[in-house]
């Protein structure tokens, strides 16, 4: 049995000081006074030194992974390295489940990334899979970004939903002219981005993916029914227009992944769809691909989680910037990175908030004089996995060390 006190806990009804969480085996067994810990003399004992005391961050939507396999355009790390090493990092940073998220593109002359070739992408699928039953930190899921002109890789998705290795679907449509890319200059200067290439080139890429055929709705329709029966949430990626969203929620989707303006973001919240935006968005003071910034969706009311993208620090200091920049209700942000996403994936039953009979999946958060938040500790199905102590210069002229 552990305890962990002298902290705020966030929980599902709001932040709540003079409680102890009680951890016994994998879950939260009781949330109790301060003054009843006395009850517990055999329990460890664990300091949260005045700090918050929260719900491990579930993250839906992130292709970090991708840059620890391929640390370079032409460099391929082993996966299952990749994975220990990038589940480290994760919960360095608050993260206790991971929906990494895979692309399935096709593969054709101008596939940039031989991280999304799909024989690469399927051994990083299989490798999430196994991690299910080694030894790991963190709990990893699997999202499957399947691009809608991957025709040729249908069977391989539903095969890899049929075997359980996907988490989390969602269609994507990354043609240029549209979506993300309704600016092609700013779609140039991503290409540019990956490796040189010439203007010819560059065109004949915009025109192969403007002609390249497409899946149509009965097809994902049939896909995301399949998905659906295992229980796996569907989601829509880049929704330009008010009529996209009927379109999906007429497929079962029910998430709307960084909706491209203002207007759509509302359009999807009043559908019923939960929206995600993007932590580094918050950070960065706006999308770095022209569209919608995350902090306006979220003053507007339009968005219900926050993902780090690409960015796994961006999620623990989006939400104190939002609450201490924009103003927004603590409690509230802190909802968009644990028991939001944990309902939008429909886990929210095991994990997500602290409550008794969840699992004990905990992190604590102390702030450093100048404000920054550092996680001090983490817990994962119970078993400590960090507890980090900042060092303080306590003589002025100490030689730094």
């Amino acid at each position: 049995m552990i305890i962990i006190h002298n902290g705020k806990l966030v929980l599902e009804e709001g932040i709540a000081e003079g409680y102890a969480v009680v951890v016994e085996g994998e879950f939260i067994d009781s949330i109790i006074l301060e003054n009843e810990i006395g009850r517990f003399p055999n329990a460890e004992r664990i300091d949260a030194n005045g700090g918050f005391i929260s719900p491990g961050f579930i993250d839906i939507h992130s292709d970090y992974i991708e840059t620890i396999v391929s640390p370079r355009p032409t460099s391929m790390m082993d996966v299952h390295i990749s994975l220990r090493e990038a589940e480290k990092i994760l919960i360095g940073n608050g993260i206790t489940t991971m929906f990494h998220s895979l692309s399935f593109y096709r593969e054709d002359i101008f596939t940039h990334k031989p991280m999304r070739y799909p024989k690469n992408v399927q051994r990083l699928v299989d490798a999430i899979h196994e991690t299910h039953h080694q030894p790991h930190l963190i709990r990893h899921r699997l999202h499957a970004r399947f691009e809608i002109d991957n025709v040729g890789e249908v069977d391989r998705l539903l095969n890899n939903i049929e075997q359980g290795k996907v988490h989390l679907l969602s269609f994507m449509d990354h043609t240029p002219g549209q979506g993300q890319y309704r600016n092609l200059e700013i779609y140039r200067e991503t290409l540019r981005g990956y490796r040189e290439l010439s203007e010819q080139q560059l065109d004949d890429i915009i025109n192969n993916r403007i002609n390249s055929p497409i899946l149509n709705m009965e097809k994902m329709k049939e896909i995301a029914e399949v998905a659906l029966k295992k229980g796996i949430a569907v989601a829509s990626h880049d929704d330009d227009h008010e009529r996209k969203i009927d379109l999906v929620k007429s497929i079962g989707t029910s998430i709307s992944e960084f909706p491209i303006t203002l207007k759509v973001a509302k359009k999807a919240k009043k559908s019923g769809l939960q929206t995600i935006v993007g932590a580094p968005n918050v950070l960065l003071g706006g999308s770095h691909s022209g569209n919608l910034s995350a902090a306006e969706a979220i003053s507007n009311n339009c968005a219900d989680i926050l993902c780090s993208d690409y960015y796994p620090p961006a999620m623990l200091h989006a939400v104190f910037q939002l609450h201490e920049k924009y103003g927004h209700d603590l409690h509230q942000m802190f909802m968009m990175v644990t028991l939001n996403p944990a309902k939008a994936v429909k886990l929210d039953d095991e994990i997500g908030s602290i409550k008794p009979g969840k699992k004990a999946d905990l992190i604590m958060i102390e702030r450093m004089d100048d404000g920054y938040p550092m996680l001090t500790g983490s817990m994962v199905n119970g078993t400590l996995l960090t507890k980090t102590n900042y060092r303080t210069r306590t003589v002025v002229k100490e030689a730094l060390r």
